[in-house]
């Protein structure tokens, strides 16, 4: 998710310069492309850069990847919050966050229940434009990355051909590249206050 979002960024004229914030450096190289390796668990202040206008936060994981709930939640809330924070602190006006479907304060999902505890705590910071992405399941060449393949995803992939019509559209595959750019897209179009992007708003993006 977040090397198409950084891909898209890259090409968009509106931007003269990305600052990709993550764990480890990028491999990626761009003009206006630059990179900021920080320790999530130290709070980062984001002080060494000057000016920061629009944040795009893509950072999630798993909890069979990060090992247990609490490093899950580590990352899923703690992360997204700290550089959301971080960000608003040095004059960031607008945020898009990619969470997830189903992402819900009160359920009784683990991962649900961080996605929409996270999402609530973002939304309190105060930022005049929010966009809230909660994509259904993402289809792409994970082990491309070096990432575990998810046997569920290889399987929706394979089948959505042949199902897409009897899905409901919030509930189809979806790919990335639609995710970050209908993400950027609402960033753009989007005023004023909060709005959540269900997967079905996604999916006409291509």
């Amino acid at each position: 998710m977040g090397r198409e979002v950084l891909a898209a960024l890259l090409t968009d004229k509106r931007y003269a310069a990305v600052h990709a914030v993550g764990r480890r450096p990028l491999s990626v190289k761009h003009a206006k492309l630059f990179n900021h390796v920080v320790d999530f668990t130290a709070s980062p202040t984001l002080s060494e850069i000057a000016r920061i206008d629009d944040v795009i936060i893509a950072l999630g994981t798993t909890i069979k990847v990060a090992g247990s709930q609490q490093a899950f939640r580590a990352v899923d809330f703690d992360a997204v919050v700290a550089i959301a924070r971080a960000a608003r602190a040095r004059g960031a006006t607008r945020l898009g966050i990619v969470s997830a479907m189903g992402a819900n304060p009160k359920s009784g999902v683990f991962y649900n229940r961080v996605k929409g505890e996270m999402e609530a705590a973002v939304t309190a910071l105060g930022y005049p434009t929010l966009v809230i992405a909660r994509p259904s399941m993402l289809v792409g060449d994970r082990r491309a990355l070096g990432q575990p393949e998810r046997p569920a995803e290889r399987f929706v992939a394979l089948a959505m051909p042949l199902l897409k019509q009897l899905i409901p559209a919030n509930y189809r595959a979806i790919t990335a590249v639609q995710v970050a750019r209908a993400l950027l897209a609402a960033m753009q179009g989007t005023d004023q206050g909060a709005r959540v992007l269900l997967s079905g708003d996604m999916q006409p993006i291509r």
